[in-house]
């Protein structure tokens, strides 16, 4: 089928650990339905300026890594350490952006990178060089990237998934917004289980049976 009949808007940001964490579950369900399922990623900035940030030896962040992040990855067999910093990711989002325009097949490949980069070895997601230095490692243009986050190319796009999660009533990530046939058909929020997953899709299947 060359078409999606389900769309999956998955609303995340870079900073939250349940967005990497649901990476495997969205990927077992993409293998298991194939081109019937469309996924799109898209940005939802958690403390857009002039929110504050979190503070990395706070209780908050302490309290949530131990009580759900560190369980959560080790049933799914990832890898996360609590980051060192908690950087704003607004431009992490434009480079997403850029690279989903620039070169669609590499979009997944940077946004797995600046996931991993976080969330293991503490990558500042605020640092334009760095986000350079991600892009190079994976053989993709980094000039270009350097020119479009100077310019805020792509700030508007990132801006404006940020309004339509908020248009949703999204409030929390990972949003999901599935779609059947272009025609909204729920959401789901918070890190969802594999098994969630399935039978939503699932479900949808069955409506156009």
């Amino acid at each position: 089928m060359s078409t999606a009949r389900i769309t999956i808007d998955v609303f995340s940001d870079f900073v939250c650990p349940f967005c990497y964490l649901e990476e495997p579950e969205l990927a077992a369900l993409k293998a298991r339905f194939g081109e019937a399922v469309g996924i799109r990623w898209r940005a939802f900035e958690l403390r857009p300026e002039p929110a504050p940030t979190l503070e990395p030896d706070g209780d908050y962040l302490q309290d949530i890594w131990n009580r759900a992040v560190y369980p959560m990855a080790e049933e799914r067999g990832m890898t996360l350490r609590l980051p060192r910093i908690q950087p704003r990711s607004r431009l992490a989002h434009e480079a997403m952006a850029w690279a989903q325009h620039s070169d669609p097949a590499t979009a997944d490949t940077l946004r797995l990178a600046l996931f991993r980069g976080f969330f293991e070895e503490s990558l500042d997601l605020a640092d334009p060089v760095a986000l350079v230095n991600v892009a190079e490692g994976l053989t993709l243009d980094g000039t270009s990237l350097e020119q479009a986050l100077a310019e805020g190319r792509y700030r508007e796009q990132v801006l404006a998934d940020q309004q339509a999660a908020q248009a949703l009533g999204i409030q929390g990530v990972p949003g999901l917004r599935f779609s059947l046939n272009g025609e909204h058909a729920g959401i789901l929020e918070g890190a969802q289980p594999r098994r969630q997953l399935l039978l939503a899709v699932e479900r949808l299947l069955d409506l156009m049976d």
